[in-house]
């Protein structure tokens, strides 16, 4: 990531408890943002523990397909999910270019391979739109919303949604 992309303005301040804010006020979060082959996801960066560059990781017997393993984060045992994997495309080919966020999913913290980490964006929760409906198999309630960003169209990611069972029982 450049530095100009990780310098952004500050999202304005929420009301703090026991403020009442105007009607119609809208709230403002902060996203960082990922690209999957051509898609882009967005996590809240509150979430975000940090993002490190790839390496191999300990595969485990018996984990979903998308699991690559785990990796040991300064003795925190970390799982590292597949993002394309997840997604239902093939497992992605990891090189040194590659990089993992981690993040917090509850009480978990998790890795999430991704081909690169390409923005912080701030939005207003009103310019946050609804996943249309599908007839398609994929479950849509791991994506908690699309936004229009400058370089296209973002879908904001539900972690809990998207890993909260498959990431349990990892420290």
């Amino acid at each position: 990531m450049t530095e100009a992309a990780m310098q952004t303005e500050p999202a304005p301040a929420a009301a703090l408890p026991g403020e009442t804010e105007p009607a119609g006020a809208a709230r403002y979060k902060q996203y960082v943002t990922f690209l999957v082959g051509d898609r882009a996801y967005g996590v809240d960066i509150v979430l975000v523990r940090e993002i490190k560059q790839w390496t191999p990781t300990t595969a485990l017997p018996n984990q979903p397909h998308y699991m690559r393993g785990v990796l040991n984060l300064r003795g925190t045992i970390v799982p590292v999910h597949d993002l394309r994997a997840r997604f239902g495309g093939n497992l992605t080919e990891a090189t040194e270019t590659h990089v993992v966020v981690i993040v917090w999913i509850g009480d978990q913290t998790v890795g999430v391979l991704v081909d690169a980490v390409s923005d912080i964006i701030t939005v207003s929760s009103d310019d946050i739109r609804p996943v249309p409906p599908s007839e398609a198999d994929l479950d849509q309630s791991s994506i908690g919303g699309l936004v229009n960003a400058e370089s296209g169209m973002v879908a904001l990611l539900d972690l809990k949604a998207l890993f909260g069972g498959a990431s349990m029982g990892m420290a």
